[in-house]
């Protein structure tokens, strides 16, 4: 007998005050919207553990296809913590970190839309320049630029 196996990572999901804030955060970033819905019932609490909930949702796919973030908002039961501000060393879920292409011109960009460097972008021996900025809503993304085969 075949032992199971996890196949693929569908998405992470990230909880969001505005979704339509997000969606144009992440879509400057480069991701497009793959669909947009809203999650209700008895069901959904089930696999959550909420209980009855409704709850927009957005999914975002990366350009190649392979990688989606689902973003969140709820409507009800409402939020009840946030951890959007907690430092980069706070215990759960850290950041997303997507390649990049040009991660100066990103910062650049994302920096004028109200976007913060968290501290400043660091080149990592000859491999990669990496960062992490806050963006809408605080949430954490890493950069990662690699240097040399492009």
């Amino acid at each position: 007998m075949e032992k199971n196996k996890v196949l693929r990572m569908d998405n992470v999901g990230i909880v969001v005050e505005s979704l339509d804030n997000a969606i144009s955060f992440f879509e400057e970033i480069g991701l497009k919207l793959e669909g947009r819905a809203t999650i209700e019932g008895n069901w959904a609490g089930r696999v959550t553990g909420l209980g009855s909930q409704n709850v927009e949702i957005a999914m975002m796919v990366t350009p190649d296809g392979h990688s989606r973030i689902e973003l969140s908002r709820f409507l009800t039961p409402p939020t009840i913590s946030d951890h959007r501000t907690a430092p980069v060393n706070s215990l759960g879920y850290l950041r997303v970190m997507f390649a990049v292409t040009d991660i100066d011109e990103l910062v650049s960009r994302l920096t004028k839309r109200g976007a913060q460097l968290v501290g400043e972008i660091v080149q990592y021996e000859n491999s990669y320049r990496l960062c992490y900025i806050r963006g809408d809503e605080g949430i954490l993304i890493g950069f990662a630029e690699q240097l040399g085969n492009k």
